[in-house]
């Protein structure tokens, strides 16, 4: 297989434009630093996880031990019950999210779902598609779901099943809510039953290692929890993580003949390569590379909020947020940097993130009002 001149300078221009471009945006949460030099062998091969990564199938040129041993390191971290949590690698933590609140609609059909404004707007897509009732909470100044409104809502339907969607990160702000806190509100209103979906898309590699730690993972009371693998730990392509409990993914169980396996993920076919990256990834970085990344970032995160403050530009975070919130930025500094703007702009600060990247912004921001 060959290509013309004319289309290797087509080749060569979008690589240059691409690289460009990946030097200079600090407004979404994209890993910038890693190498999968060793990994590029395996494009040789049409690369397919079908079906069940757990089960075994009639095609073989599959990554299923790695994508196991990714989900089973993940079910640890977030602390899942012993044998009894299951998961796969998606194409992103759009895909968790649909996959969560399918599970979760399959448990209680006649269920109402609740997630906040500040959500991630695949969740609204979650429920549109999965054609469920649903009720937008309002949120604090800072991202987090507004107990109050949620218990106002769901007070209104205490006899029917609720379906929540905590934030472990909003998109924004990084604002977490509190799954224990939501499981207490439902309690507290005479909601008997409930399924919570955590959405930990950027957050969750490092959230277990906060002090104090976000109430998002299995013993907190979530029933399935999603992340990103290209957000945090790096990846040249999108996919994530989902992890949910086992006796919930028994209700979507399929045998397929066809294929030699179980059907119980979302997508059927799924590319090999993303299991190989996370796997690769987990395994260099270990527990202490994971925390050393995340205190680096914190540590640009800090100082990049404090000198916009000190050239008088009103700049916040959570606590032990990589995601710096400022006012909108003007159309020619969102343009150059990628800058993703709503009501306010972010910078968010993820691994390969530089201060020298970070300064050139600052002083951009800084300089744009002038």
């Amino acid at each position: 297989m060959t290509l013309g001149s004319q289309n290797l300078t087509r080749l060569d221009q979008l690589f240059y434009s691409m690289r460009d471009a990946n030097a200079c945006f600090l407004g979404y949460p994209f890993a910038k630093d890693f190498n999968y030099e060793p990994l590029w062998r395996f494009l040789k091969f049409t690369g397919n996880n079908l079906g069940d990564p757990f089960e075994p199938g009639t095609y073989r040129v599959n990554s299923h031990a790695f994508e196991c041993e990714v989900v089973e390191f993940f079910a640890q971290l977030f602390r899942a019950p012993d044998d009894g949590f299951w998961g796969y690698i998606t194409n992103g933590g759009t895909e968790g999210n649909i996959y969560g609140l399918y599970l979760g609609r399959e448990l209680y059909p006649d269920g109402v779902a609740y997630f906040s404004r500040d959500s991630h707007y695949s969740v609204s897509k979650a429920a549109r598609l999965l054609r469920l009732e649903h009720a937008v909470v309002d949120s604090q100044s800072h991202g987090e779901i507004n107990y109050d409104d949620l218990a106002r809502k769901a007070s209104n339907e205490r006899n029917r099943p609720a379906l929540i969607v905590a934030n472990i990160g909003t998109t924004m702000k990084e604002g977490r809510d509190d799954t224990s806190k939501i499981r207490a509100v439902l309690r507290d209103v005479g909601v008997r039953e409930s399924y919570v979906h955590a959405d930990a898309a950027l957050c969750g590699p490092y959230a277990p290692f906060l002090n104090p730690k976000p109430s998002f993972d299995f013993e907190d009371g979530a029933d399935s929890v999603t992340i990103s693998g290209h957000k945090f730990l790096g990846a040249p392509m999108p996919c994530g993580v989902v992890l949910a409990r086992k006796s919930n993914v028994r209700r979507v169980m399929r045998a397929i003949d066809y294929i030699g396996s179980l059907d119980t993920t979302l997508s059927g076919s799924r590319n090999a390569y993303s299991p190989i990256v996370l796997w690769y990834a987990i395994r260099c970085l270990g527990i202490a590379g994971i925390k050393r990344m995340f205190d680096q970032c914190e540590q640009l995160a800090a100082y990049t909020a404090d000198e916009l403050n000190d050239r008088g530009v009103d700049a916040w975070r959570n606590p032990h947020a990589l995601t710096v919130v400022l006012p909108p930025v003007e159309e020619g500094v969102k343009a150059k940097w990628q800058i993703a703007t709503q009501d306010v702009s972010h910078v968010v600060v993820t691994p390969g993130t530089t201060k020298q990247q970070l300064d050139a912004l600052i002083e951009a921001i800084a300089n744009s009002g002038r």
